[in-house]
Parts: C-alpha cells; sequence; structure tokens
C-alpha cells in the first residue's frame, strides 16, 4: 500500500493512515484513537497512564474501534470468563458425573444418573448457556483455556468489555442452539469452543476491518475447523454455530456508522438472539 506524503500508519490501526500525533507522546492516531485534550489530541495510551497533560477531565473518554472504554487492564473480561471455566471444572471435580448430567447440553434423553428424563426440550434452557463453560477432560479445557487467552487478547482490546462480553455470550448461545437444532435429541454436548470458534470468527472480521493480512486467521479457522470434522466426539455444530454468531456480531460492532453506533451494535445482538430464540421454540415443539 503506498503512503501519501506527509501521512503515517496509526499505531493502534496500521492499516489507517493518518497525519495527527499526539500531543504527548507524537504517536501516529486515527479518528478513532484520538481523544481531544485541552490542547490538540492525545493518544489512548496517554489518557489510559494518566500521562497527559492536565486532568482526566480535559480529555473525552478514549474509545475503542468498536467504540467501547479503553481500559487500563483490556484483558479483564476475557480473566474473569477463564476464572468460570476453571471454576466449574472444579465442581466437575468435585461432584461427579451427576453435576455434569444437571448443566451439559442436551436435547431430550432419559438420564439414568439421574433417573428422570431431561433437556432443553423439558424447560432447561440455561443448559444452553451452563454447557458453555463445562469441561470433564484436562485435554479439553486447557486447549480451550488457551484459545481463550490467546485470542481474547487480540479481541477484547478493540472492542471494550461490555461488547466483548456480549460477543463471548451470543456466541457460545449460538453454538449451543445450533446443537440443539441439528444434532441427535439424546446427544450430549460441552465445552468453551463455540465461544472460543465466535472469538476466531471475531478475529476475521477485525482483521478485515484493519486491512490486516488475513493468512494467520484464515490459518487458524482452516486449522480448526480439520480438527472438528475430523476428530472423534468433537460437536461441530457448537463450532460452527459460535463462528457464524461471533463473525455476525462482531461484523456488526466494528462496521455500525458512528452517528447510530448503539442503536445498530446493540439492535443487531437483539436480532440475533431473537432469531435463537425462535429456533429453541421450534425444535422444542418439534421434539414435543
Amino acid at each position: 500500500m503506498d503512503t501519501q506524503p506527509g501521512l503515517r500508519p496509526c499505531y493502534r490501526h496500521p492499516g489507517t493512515e493518518t497525519g495527527i500525533s499526539c500531543t504527548r507522546c507524537e504517536k501516529p492516531i486515527c479518528p478513532a484513537c484520538m481523544i481531544s485534550a485541552s490542547v490538540g489530541f492525545q493518544c489512548p495510551d496517554c489518557v489510559r497512564n494518566g500521562s497527559g497533560t492536565g486532568h482526566a477531565a480535559d480529555a473525552n473518554q478514549p474509545r475503542t474501534l468498536a467504540g467501547g472504554r479503553v481500559r487500563t487492564d483490556d484483558r479483564l473480561v476475557t480473566k474473569v470468563l477463564i476464572g468460570i471455566n476453571v471454576f466449574v471444572y472444579v465442581l466437575v471435580l468435585v461432584l461427579g458425573e451427576r453435576f455434569v448430567s444437571e448443566v451439559q447440553l442436551i436435547g431430550r434423553a432419559f438420564e439414568p444418573v439421574l433417573g428422570e428424563n431431561v433437556g432443553v426440550a423439558f424447560g432447561e434452557w440455561y443448559r444452553l448457556l451452563t454447557s458453555t463453560v463445562l469441561h470433564q477432560e484436562p485435554w479439553h479445557i486447557l486447549f480451550n483455556l488457551l484459545g481463550l487467552w490467546v485470542i481474547g487478547g487480540i479481541v477484547e482490546p478493540e472492542l471494550g468489555r461490555s461488547r466483548y462480553a456480549l460477543l463471548c455470550l451470543l456466541s457460545g448461545l449460538s453454538g449451543s442452539v445450533l446443537a440443539y437444532a441439528v444434532a441427535p435429541e439424546n446427544q450430549p454436548s460441552l465445552g468453551a469452543s463455540g465461544i472460543v470458534f465466535g472469538l476466531i470468527g471475531a478475529w476475521a472480521m477485525l482483521d478485515r476491518r484493519l486491512r490486516h493480512d488475513m493468512r494467520p486467521v484464515l490459518l487458524w479457522i482452516a486449522l480448526s475447523l480439520l480438527m472438528t470434522f475430523t476428530r472423534p466426539g468433537i460437536s461441530w455444530e457448537a463450532h460452527i454455530g459460535g463462528l457464524v454468531g461471533g463473525a455476525v456480531v462482531a461484523y456488526a460492532f466494528l462496521h455500525a456508522p458512528r452517528a447510530h453506533r448503539n442503536l445498530v451494535q446493540y439492535g443487531a445482538c437483539g436480532l440475533l438472539l431473537l432469531i435463537e430464540v425462535g429456533v429453541v421454540m421450534a425444535r422444542t415443539a418439534a421434539l414435543t
């Protein structure tokens, strides 16, 4: 890409050229990163670290690429999500198979461990979410936590906490909904893979928005899908559902017009949620 005279790539978004620099550290900043100060503009790092000239009240709240607030700890939600997965795994180790039977995703089946009929079709909709933080095997939770840490560290800083949390929630739910709708009714499913695949989809949308080299994320997607369809016992429905759900949500977050950003972003999330509720209701009607 040719660079016009006097323009430099933004230090946070290399695909965007700018002629504006931070008045404090002189790093190039694009319109998405510049924060108005008493004199000129400052970058998010200077405002975040309190190194700007003047008080915090002199500068507007810095924003991420998707419009969220820039935070000092830009992996907080990722850490909380990892903590939840670890806590639930400890419960599995302590409480055993009965606990797994009570919270894993299953459409409709007789559960011998519990001695009763269970499943989403019997009104246990909570399983669509509890299953997304549930693991039994050490390799399973370690693999998913690694994905959360690595890819979450890429996506969370660009979305902001609330949008990132919503992305994870809808990605996991999208994977569960597709598994409920397509998989055999008595097939159990569990794991944070739907969320991880949602983050992969968001990563792809982020690189596309920033005009980064897409080859690394496309390679990651290809390898992830290869493992999905070649290893036995993998819920491909949860993976594909999470991937598509994460990509859709991230696209809405990253491409919403600034003038109506919140309306478009949260409206798209609400629409996706309504679609998922409709799918669950239709599948439940078919099973009962």
